[in-house]
């Protein structure tokens, strides 16, 4: 795949990154089977031969066990860690932690920063994160306060860079002038289902600070995959993009979900959409989104299917 510079750090990426969130069986608590630990395995060794070398965690994702998943894997692949970067995210905390009471909660506190840091890191095995992000909006941030957290783990040589997933701009602006280095990324939810950040300021923002843009659920949660997965009851504006996609799948014979990841990279802001399909022919076709230079009269058609109106 070709690659693309990580904002303004000297950390390279392909075009596309795998999201790990779906290794084990349940997205937050640790009940993998032993099946399904061989599925999460078999799913991160298809991502890294077909040549993705960014590969997205979180420290909630399966209750920590999808980073101790990634860190067998590592371990077991010789000189798989000096070709990818691994990055995880921190800040939530579930309800029950630590303790009966305890609320489901976002927690942007310098001791909980770099405890849940300490911890990523003894799951993944390894000594340094190359990027860390932290996940949805703590209402209680005191961005001086997360600047000490991130310039800490820095000095100590356990994070390389870091970012943001799920911010408003007005908070990802006040973080960015407390933090004595620049937030490189901003992951955010965006597919031709969700069209938000092209109009509430986020991809304009990450333009401007010249951060990069990781997209989470590019595929909307798998549902940009065919008109068939989807049924009669699916919204008319998702079955008229799954038509388009069609259509320029069919003329560029290429997997309709190549379509709708190249639609994401044809962005000037440099956009890298997260796979997060655990099916490695399915890892293995979004990877051909990497070839797909759409025009802009197709860009335009699947925007104008996704809005379900005509432009201003």
């Amino acid at each position: 795949m070709k690659t693309i510079r990580i904002g303004t750090s000297e950390l390279v990426s392909t075009r596309l990154a795998y999201g790990c969130w779906r290794l084990t069986e349940t997205s937050r608590a640790p009940m993998a089977t032993g099946e399904g630990d061989e599925c999460g395995r078999r799913a991160v060794i298809a991502a890294y031969e077909a040549g993705y070398t960014l590969f997205d965690h979180a420290d909630i994702y399966g209750g920590g066990k999808c980073e101790s998943l990634f860190g067998e894997v590592l371990g077991s692949v010789p000189g798989m860690r000096d070709r990818i970067l691994v990055a995880t995210k921190c800040g939530i905390r579930l309800e029950g932690e630590p303790g009966p009471g305890s609320p489901h909660r976002y927690d942007f506190s310098a001791s909980h920063i770099i405890a849940s840091c300490e911890r990523s890191l003894k799951r993944l095995g390894i000594e340094t994160i190359d990027l860390y992000q932290l996940h949805r909006p703590d209402y209680l941030a005191d961005p001086e306060e997360v600047a000490t957290a991130f310039s800490r783990l820095r000095q100590a040589g356990k994070v390389r860079e870091f970012g943001l997933s799920n911010f408003r701009p007005s908070l990802v602006a006040a973080l960015q002038k407390a933090c004595p280095m620049p937030l490189i990324v901003h992951q955010v939810e965006i597919s031709l289902a969700r069209l938000d950040c092209f109009t509430d300021g986020t991809l304009d923002q990450c333009l401007t600070e010249k951060m990069t843009p990781l997209a989470w659920s590019p595929l909307a949660g798998g549902s940009l995959g065919s008109r068939a997965d989807n049924g009669e009851n699916a919204r008319p504006t998702l079955n008229a993009v799954l038509e388009v996609l069609g259509s320029i799948a069919r003329d560029r014979g290429m997997p309709a979900s190549a379509i709708a990841l190249a639609w994401l990279l044809k962005h000037p802001g440099g956009i890298i959409p997260i796979v997060g399909s655990t099916n490695p022919d399915r890892i293995r076709a979004a990877a051909k989104a990497d070839d797909v230079d759409l025009t802009r009269d197709e860009w335009y058609r699947l925007l104008l299917a996704a809005r379900g109106e005509d432009l201003p």
